[in-house]
């Protein structure tokens, strides 16, 4: 049925072991420029995240929850939330998902106002 010629060019088509790892290489690529760069980005951005928290923050929990940060303990790796209502839970730093309203800090010219205000009051 095959004529002996066209046996023996298919036996000598062979692949190198480098043509075999070359598909293997590509894949790898592909997946760390689509999963893992991301994924290692994210992760820093939350990092930088959970660092910058400060007391009067609004931030979301990973639980759904929703509160102010009523205190920040620096050693520690958990947070104090106020839910409202006189209602305050403990939360570890890496269980906040999001951070939805910054406070912003008061500009010392304001602050010298409001105090010159307050004395003129009494």
């Amino acid at each position: 049925m095959f004529t002996p010629a066209f046996a023996q060019t298919a036996a000598a088509g062979q692949p190198g072991a480098l043509e075999m790892l070359l598909p293997f290489t590509l894949i790898a690529v592909v997946f760390y420029f689509l999963l893992i760069r991301p994924q290692q980005k994210r992760v820093k951005e939350h990092k930088a995240m959970i660092a910058s928290l400060k007391r009067g923050d609004t931030v979301v929990t990973s639980g759904g929850l929703i509160g102010k940060v009523a205190r920040v303990v620096e050693d520690a790796d958990e947070v104090e939330l106020d839910l409202g209502n006189e209602v305050k839970v403990r939360v570890v730093r890496s269980m906040i998902a999001d951070v939805r309203g910054k406070t912003q800090p008061v500009k010392p010219e304001k602050a010298a106002n409001d105090k010159g205000k307050d004395e003129s009051k009494k």
